[in-house]
């Protein structure tokens, strides 16, 4: 079926362009929907699956998968592109993709129905990974592609819409998925951001035969794209996009850190009480609420006393960003010390980084633009898109490096492996090798296995641990349940010394878990045969007045009852009132975490906007005109 290659003789807005923004709304709820829940999906959730693993992804490793979907979603515009300009053209790759897309939901869906969950889970994210982000480059250029020399002035206008439909269908998913999460499971989380990509394809397809269908230009686009004019733009843009690199390193972890830091703070806020993965919406607010100050207040008084260049403008939001990592940084050193922090915050971190993300993100991109010959003005914008990925990457890296093995998890796996196929029909007990490589000795660890039940590992040096965990929680029962402080928990534990003769550590997690932890039986810090406890203690739960949104989930949350259904236990301790909570634990703790964990992303970012400002100042652009002929460099 042939369809027609050339925008509408009109002078109103294009017929196809509400097919187009409809579109955009479902599949921006669709796509943030689903990232907003992902990190806390894999701590809390994923082992809990059937089929998965069985046992919880840590923080820093949850960090690494979360930062390498954003990599991989930041790399496939390449191939969109490549797709549609050289082969296919927009509307039929944004179409095939959009499936690939659906289907990448539809396995995170049904994860846990059958087969592998791990499997399942890194094929749906494969899938979205590709189809979310091949679309991305063809879906604006879409929109351009909608309107001739006619109405060519409601350019601005419809992409001022389009620029809100993604934010609008943000918003939303942020606050709704997280819900659905807690009470409803990650079947529903994710089915129905995968129902509105369904939607979004559905009303995409309607709009066929008002599109204007652009035809692709063949291999001779690419001989365009890396003439001598392309090349150039790129290496001088280089630099520019590593430090924008850096940028997107920390901005993205809004979808990761961030949420852990929030599961530690009080989230009561204006009457209302935040999951950790709602306040990712705080974001599109802040934009749209931003976008109109800068423009109409920040940036013409600005330019009364000195022209605001684009330079200008990024190197202000990188200062910018850095004192919203500052103030997580301030924040998670009151969580470090026993308090539990107002969500208010960490909504001023949100704040200041939205603002960066106007005067960097958006910035970047128009900037991008303007250096870009005509005829590559698209593949810029991709090449843009790996600035992102890198800056993804930059986490991947970092969280990957801070990890740390578990002797005893290892040791674990290899005994399993080496059991009969139906060892689960009788429980036993396995006595795993410690550091000496042989069993029979002191260090060995020992793991009892049971079907439906999650027994506590026993650590070289247990005895004594439990002892120093029993004096924490006598110390925390008699002082209304709050755990020692960092000096007098030192001070407590200070009396033991481990099997390698080192003295123990105490370290606060939140107000409510702490750790100690020895060394180990190679008396080295920081690796895998480090051994300790984890004590925890329930958050109380706040009473409130029943409301309507009460009438509109079950009693019980979803993780409470799959805990029941498994038959989950765990080691408690009983303290006066209250169930303190321990685990055993060998190795596995990142070498850095809390407060130092965002103080080295802070000065990170406090660097990169120190040399930035002499590179701003020798930095000359060149302005490449639809007639692409090279303006006047910038002042």
């Amino acid at each position: 079926m042939s369809y027609r290659t050339t925008p509408e003789e009109t002078t109103k807005m294009p017929s196809g362009i509400p097919h187009i923004i409809g579109n955009e709304v479902a599949e921006r709820f669709s796509f943030y929907g689903m990232k907003a829940i992902l990190a806390v999906f894999l701590t809390e959730y994923l082992f809990l699956m059937d089929g998965a693993s069985g046992k919880p992804v840590d923080k820093a490793s949850s960090t690494e998968l979360v930062h390498l979907f954003n990599m991989a979603f930041y790399l496939t515009p390449f191939i969109g592109a490549l797709l549609a300009d050289v082969f296919f053209g927009k509307y039929r790759v944004i179409m095939t993709l959009s499936l690939v897309y659906c289907a990448g939901h539809a396995a995170l869906a049904f994860m846990g129905q059958f087969g592998n969950s791990n499997y399942w889970m890194f094929a749906g994210l494969l899938l979205i990974a590709l189809g979310a982000g091949g679309i991305k480059p063809c879906v604006s250029a879409h929109v351009g592609d909608q309107f001739g020399p006619k109405n060519a002035r409601l350019l601005s206008r419809i992409f001022n819409w389009f620029y809100f439909s993604i934010n609008f269908g943000a918003f939303g998913s942020a606050l709704l998925t997280p819900w659905l999460l807690k009470w409803y499971g990650p079947h529903w989380a994710f089915g129905v951001p995968g129902v509105l990509m369904a939607i979004a394809t559905f009303v995409f397809w309607l709009g066929r035969h008002r599109f204007a269908h652009v035809p692709a230009g063949g291999i001779g686009f690419l001989k365009e794209a890396f003439g001598r004019d392309g090349l150039v733009a790129i290496l001088k843009l280089t630099p520019v996009y590593l430090f924008v690199a850096i940028f997107w390193a920390l901005f993205d972890q809004t979808g990761s850190t961030w949420i852990f830091q929030s599961q530690d703070m009080d989230r009561n806020f204006l009457g209302f009480e935040w999951l950790p993965s709602q306040l990712q919406s705080l974001n599109s607010v802040f934009v749209l609420l931003l976008i109109p100050i800068f423009s109409y207040m920040i940036y013409p008084w600005f330019e009364k006393f000195r022209p605001l260049t684009p330079m200008r403008k990024m190197g202000i939001g990188f200062v910018l960003m850095t004192a919203a990592f500052v103030l997580v940084s301030v924040i998670q050193v009151w969580i470090d010390g026993g308090d539990r922090p107002n969500i208010a915050w960490q909504i001023g971190a949100y704040a200041l980084l939205t603002a960066s993300e106007i005067m960097i993100s958006i910035v970047a991109l128009e900037f991008a633009y303007t250096q870009a010959p005509r005829k590559m003005k698209s593949f810029i914008m991709c090449f843009y898109l790996v600035a992102v990925a890198l800056g993804n990457f930059l986490v991947v890296i970092v969280n990957h490096y801070i990890q740390v093995p578990s002797a005893a998890d290892e040791q674990l796996e290899r005994a399993i492996a080496n059991l009969p196929a139906d060892w689960q029909k009788d429980p036993r007990t396995v006595v795993l090798p410690g550091y000496d490589g042989e069993t029979g000795t002191q260090d060995d660890f020992i793991r009892r296995l049971e079907k439906d039940a999650e027994n506590p590992l026993v650590v070289p040096g247990q005895a004594k641990l439990n002892t120093i965990a029993g004096e924490i929680i006598a110390h925390a029962t008699t002082s209304g349940h709050v755990f020692p402080d960092r000096k007098s928990g030192k001070a407590m534990v200070s009396k033991f010394k481990d099997d390698s003769g080192k003295l123990y550590r105490y370290v606060i997690l939140n107000s409510n878990t702490v750790r100690i932890w020895g060394a180990g039986s190679d008396g080295k810090w920081n690796t895998k045969w480090d051994v300790g406890v984890i004590i925890s203690k329930p958050e109380k739960e706040r009473s409130k007045k029943a409301s309507w949104l009460d009438r509109l989930h079950p009693e019980e949350d979803w993780l409470s009852k799959r805990h029941r259904q498994l038959k989950l236990t765990s080691s408690q301790v009983e303290g006066g009132d209250e169930s303190y909570t321990q685990t055993t634990f060998s190795g596995g703790q990142p070498k850095l975490q809390g407060a130092s964990y965002f103080w080295f992303f802070s000065a990170l970012m406090g660097a990169t906007a120190l040399l930035f400002i002499p590179f701003a100042m020798v930095y000359r652009p060149k302005h490449y005109l639809q007639d692409e002929t090279p303006g006047d460099p910038d002042p």
